[in-house]
């Protein structure tokens, strides 16, 4: 008997240290654009009615009503649309009080590196009342990304500089992926080592003297935007010309890609990797 009530007490005391699982959300209303993509790849698309200012992806949110953006959110549009579940950054701590107190549920997106991003996109599913498609989607893109690591592993690693952003024509305000976040993971993965591993930031804005110094092997341009034209892309290539003592450009290995893919951490970071490994390792594609 006394076996009995403690094994009860047992199951009671787990039952309650079990978070329950939230109600499916059947109105979301998301101003991430990763966070978006991962709703609609897990087939919560439906239930998405309304996107931030900077979504691009998928063409079905097209015709969703926009409710601004990191800076920017327009909370009375947004408490227009009665969501049950508003899915906002983590730094927006202003905005999920005004939802709070509105009665609002929110899912505060947050990533860093690559295993974040996928956490991230595992409890987005979770949250949504999604979490056995959540689960699968994740549990996709790893085995793609570990196809693509397995592609590219091995040697040569050529020294790889990811620049995320510079001013049009120039080689002023340069703007380079540091050694956390998922844009390094995704570089290192698809076979390269960042050239600036050693600072552990997303980001960092360097000079074409510490370009020089670090000599990177290949150089890899990411642009949010979709391509202009062939044109345009040669011109962006052609303005690293001025830096020819640099390995990258001396042996003509700068790319200067587009696409949002390629900078959302969302489900589609699986073709970012491939093209970045493209880029990097095109012997390991051949």
């Amino acid at each position: 008997m006394v076996w009995g009530r403690a094994s009860a007490l047992s199951v009671l005391l787990l039952c309650l240290s079990v978070p329950a699982a939230p109600q499916t959300a059947k109105r979301i209303v998301s101003l991430v654009p990763s966070a978006t993509e991962a709703l609609f790849a897990m087939g919560a698309g439906p239930r998405v009615i309304g996107v931030g200012s900077f979504d691009s992806f998928p063409p079905d949110i097209e015709r969703l009503p926009r409710v601004g953006a990191l800076l920017d959110p327009d909370v009375e549009k947004i408490l227009s649309l009665k969501p049950d579940l508003m899915v906002c950054y983590a730094s927006q701590t202003e905005l999920q009080t005004q939802l709070a107190r509105a009665g609002i549920r929110t899912f505060a997106y947050r990533h860093g590196s690559l295993a974040d991003a996928l956490g991230a996109i595992r409890q987005l599913g979770h949250e949504a009342g999604s979490a056995r498609e959540g689960n699968a989607l994740v549990a996709r893109i790893e085995q793609e990304l570990a196809s693509i690591r397995a592609r590219a592993a091995g040697s040569p690693r050529p020294r790889v500089m990811l620049v995320i952003g510079r001013e049009a024509g120039s080689l002023r305000t340069i703007n380079v992926s540091g050694g956390y976040g998922f844009l390094h993971d995704l570089a290192e993965l698809a076979g390269g080592t960042n050239v600036f591993a050693d600072v552990k930031k997303e980001s960092l804005n360097v000079s074409t003297e510490t370009v020089l110094t670090r000599a990177p092997e290949v150089i890899v341009e990411l642009r949010y935007s979709k391509e202009s034209s062939p044109a345009n892309r040669d011109r962006e290539v052609e303005a690293w010309s001025t830096l020819a003592a640099v390995p990258a450009v001396r042996h003509h290995r700068v790319h200067v890609l587009y696409g949002g893919e390629l900078v959302v951490p969302g489900p589609r970071m699986t073709i970012a990797a491939e093209t970045l490994s493209r880029a990097i390792r095109p012997d390991a594609w051949k």
